[in-house]
């Protein structure tokens, strides 16, 4: 008689659910892109209007995703429910792009970040030189980041209990650095609450000025979803997952306010406009230089844990694509030890590795990770009025609160999110949308081949 065939295991309980949930969400946007807001709308009180509405608009989302999760707790998260809602091919196109798109550019993205962070230190300036030429020209610094990739997948590897605890501690020390930075913030005796009412003159300013602050508050907020990608391993997912993402998203909108208060608080308008990074600004007036690096390292942390967070989940819809038989069988394969979807865990990886490898900017994978990102957000977050419509009786043990409007407002946000980063990002916007269509005749061979297999 054969051995069963090895499952996840559910090993991860609430604290890790909500760890994955702030952990990913705070990465390096709390940090950098006050500035860009700044250089947007020009005052605080529109920066704080971006933070507040970009804030809600993530908290409506993760409102939808709650009830979404709780009545459907399976990997692979929105791929179940794209697939469940509109059919095989829109779900095998949302994990296709998730696969060779948005997953292995958001991780190439993390690790390039974390890598420019720590290159601000004077021990790692060597960061930047060329560590071989040929046949590709790589530098110490992609070495690090490829690194950086490699230990995650080896973590999440070993099991999903060990890659949540290491998240929750790691979230823990990454939300006490960030409380330390705002006591630090208004601990300055040159403060003033006079900041607040300042101006920067140089802004973009008008509806596109604000839509570009509120697009940049989104993408500070981003990654609360991949908590619903591991609902497959969180023990009692209906009450579990709401919990986590609930308060989880609530921790992160009030982190935010207190961090950007405490930067306003020290700088005004125009020097945080013109700062590439406010709240190490901010924190080296008030401390020096080891301030400054004090929120750097904070930052690198921040990062880490965002990796950790952005690998657990990614992994998870390859395997159940594959699971449905819609795509490569070894991608399904659960270890019979650490009960993890390891093939998929380092494929991702090497993925993400390819991209590094070959070269790119911070901002050149971001742009082609958060256009595909924001497409299936809109998509899988509809998918709750078509449940509700064919399936008014199924067993929801949260219901989203607001219905049909916080769902709605949702996916119209969404839709207007794509739309300003299409326009600011043509190309790779464009490159995006060329991946998810290359999916159609993939998906039919698979299909095809699935059939004769029946």
């Amino acid at each position: 008689m054969p051995s069963p065939r090895p499952e996840l295991a559910r090993d991860l309980g609430v604290t890790h659910a909500g760890a994955i949930v702030v952990g990913t969400i705070i990465g390096s946007g709390i940090f950098l892109v006050p500035a860009e807001m700044m250089q947007a709308v020009g005052s605080a009180k529109l920066v704080y209007l971006a933070w507040l509405i970009g804030g809600l608009l993530s908290f409506f989302g993760a409102l939808t995703y709650a009830e979404l999760g709780a009545m459907k707790p399976q990997a692979g998260g929105e791929y179940v429910y794209v697939r469940d809602g509109y059919g095989p091919l829109a779900g095998f196109l949302y994990a296709w792009t998730t696969f060779l798109i948005s997953k292995p550019a958001s991780i190439a993205t993390i690790t390039t970040g974390l890598v420019r962070i720590l290159g601000t230190f004077p021990a790692f300036t060597f960061f930047s030189h060329t560590l071989v030429s040929k046949p590709l020209a790589v530098s110490y610094g992609q070495l690090v980041a490829i690194a950086a990739t490699a230990f995650i997948a080896l973590l999440n590897y070993l099991g999903v209990k060990k890659a949540g605890e290491f998240q929750f501690v790691l979230t823990l020390l990454k939300v006490a650095i960030i409380v330390g930075i705002v006591a630090v913030g208004f601990s300055y005796s040159a403060g003033s609450w006079s900041h607040f009412a300042g101006q920067y003159a140089a802004a973009k300013g008008g509806i596109a000025g604000f839509m570009a602050a509120l697009v940049a508050a989104l993408w500070a907020y981003d990654g609360w979803n991949d908590l619903n990608m591991v609902a497959g391993e969180i023990r009692s997912p209906e009450r579990n997952i709401p919990i986590a993402l609930i308060v989880g998203v609530a921790t992160v909108g009030a982190l935010y306010m207190l961090v950007n208060a405490a930067v306003q608080y020290v700088l005004p308008a125009g020097t945080i406009a013109a700062s590439p990074r406010p709240a190490s600004d901010a924190i080296g007036l008030v401390w020096g230089h080891f301030g400054a690096w004090v929120v750097s390292a904070g930052m690198a942390l921040s990062m880490l844990v965002t990796l950790n967070g952005s690998s657990m989940s990614g992994a998870r819809v390859p395997f159940a694509v594959a699971r449905d038989r819609y795509f490569f069988s070894a991608l399904a394969q659960v270890h019979p030890r650490f009960h993890t979807p390891y093939v998929a865990i380092f494929v991702q990886a090497l993925l993400a590795i390819l991209l590094l490898l070959l070269g790119g900017s911070f901002r050149q994978f971001f742009s082609l990770a958060i256009f595909a990102e924001w497409l299936f957000y809109m998509i899988a977050a509809s998918t709750v009025f078509v449940f509700r419509f064919r399936n008014p009786h199924m067993p929801r043990p949260y219901r989203v609160w607001g219905y049909p409007i916080v769902p709605a407002l949702f996916v119209a946000a969404s839709a207007v999110l794509l739309f300003y980063t299409f326009t600011d990002n043509v190309r790779y916007s464009f490159l995006g949308c060329l991946i998810v269509l290359a999916g159609i005749p993939v998906f039919y061979g698979f299909y095809r081949n699935r059939r004769l297999s029946a």
